[in-house]
């Protein structure tokens, strides 16, 4: 597990009460319920302890897909909003945002390609266990050989992942300079919708590679602790990153439950055709149902992933047609 934030702060965005002084009160409103918005868009991922085993089902990564494609929308809604307008001296804040935003683009390519990989594959096992008396060891091993196998776009999610830390802490450097009002409250706003996104995108690459290496553990600045998101994040966090500790992701090919579900019942289904038993055919039937259903909901996190896509860029074109020339 990889530790950002900690020591070395690379999203240090100095917003202290002193710096909203020359912010009216109708722009901090707008940054209230942005935030508070935020906030529970962001509580509604929290497991209750009851709940925990839907974590890092595709269900769940249905759920967190869709929250974050809200919450990019409601950036483009603030920008509505504000009436923003960035001035020719800030236009470095905009090279910053494109950057970013080309890299979360990046990200959602990866998972979209990953998505429709393990479609693929699933079809074969469909197959197998539509004629189960047959069902071989050679079978089930081509499956598990090519679920296993390395996807270059998840590989390279870590590094993509570094680097836009690195391109946050330039992003957020610049809130230092002199900056319009609303420009201060755009910031502060997509601060907190990039903290959420960089760490709920390392999730589903950690899901996707069945590795944690690629989870980021992000602390908020003393200067940024009295957000009203902060305490929800956090908890978060801490819940998402001890329920991965708990998950053996080392000696699986992948996080998500449900494909490991799919695998336990495929080895007990060859594990009775070793053993030269009658194959069980309601298991085959119902693990034949369980892949069936497996695609189609990924179709669904695939599509929900697209609509982010479409969000943030739609949200980049919204930002930078309100650049003054």
């Amino acid at each position: 597990m990889r530790c950002f934030f900690s020591c070395v702060n690379p999203l240090k965005a100095q917003f202290p009460k002193k710096n909203n002084a020359c912010i009216s009160p109708p722009l901090l409103s707008l940054l209230n319920n942005f935030e508070t918005s935020l906030r529970l868009s962001i509580t509604k991922l929290i497991l209750k302890d009851d709940d925990k085993n839907a974590f890092l089902t595709v269900s769940w990564m249905i759920q967190a897909m869709r929250f974050l494609c809200e919450t990019h929308q409601s950036i483009k809604t603030l920008v509505t909003d504000l009436n923003l307008l960035v001035s020719h001296t800030e236009e470095s804040l905009m090279y910053a945002y494109s950057d970013i935003s080309s890299k979360l683009l990046q990200l959602c390519d990866a998972f979209i390609l990953e998505l429709d990989r393990i479609n693929h594959v699933n079809l074969l096992l469909k197959l197998v266990f539509s004629n189960a008396e047959e069902f071989s060891l050679s079978q089930f091993n081509c499956w598990r050989q090519l679920m296993a196998s390395k996807n270059p776009s998840i590989e390279n999610c870590g590094e993509v992942l570094s680097s836009l830390v690195e391109s946050m802490n330039r992003y957020h450097r610049l809130y230092k300079k002199k900056q319009s009002a609303k420009v201060k409250v755009f910031m502060r706003a997509l601060y907190g919708v990039m903290v959420k996104t960089l760490y709920m995108f390392s999730v589903f690459a950690a899901a996707f590679s069945g590795s944690s290496k690629n989870i980021l553990y992000l602390t908020i600045p003393k200067e940024m602790e009295e957000v009203p998101w902060e305490q929800a994040f956090m908890e978060l966090q801490n819940m998402i990153n001890r329920e991965i500790k708990n998950t053996l992701f080392s000696d699986k090919f992948t996080g998500i439950k449900d494909i490991q579900a799919v695998e336990s019942g495929a080895e007990k289904l060859y594990a009775e055709v070793q053993k030269k038993l009658a194959p069980n055919m309601l298991m085959a039937e119902l693990l034949k149902r369980s892949v069936i259903e497996i695609s189609e909901r990924f179709d669904i996190v695939s599509n929900e992933t697209r609509c982010l896509r479409e969000t943030v860029v739609s949200a980049r074109d919204a930002v930078f047609k309100r650049v003054c020339r």
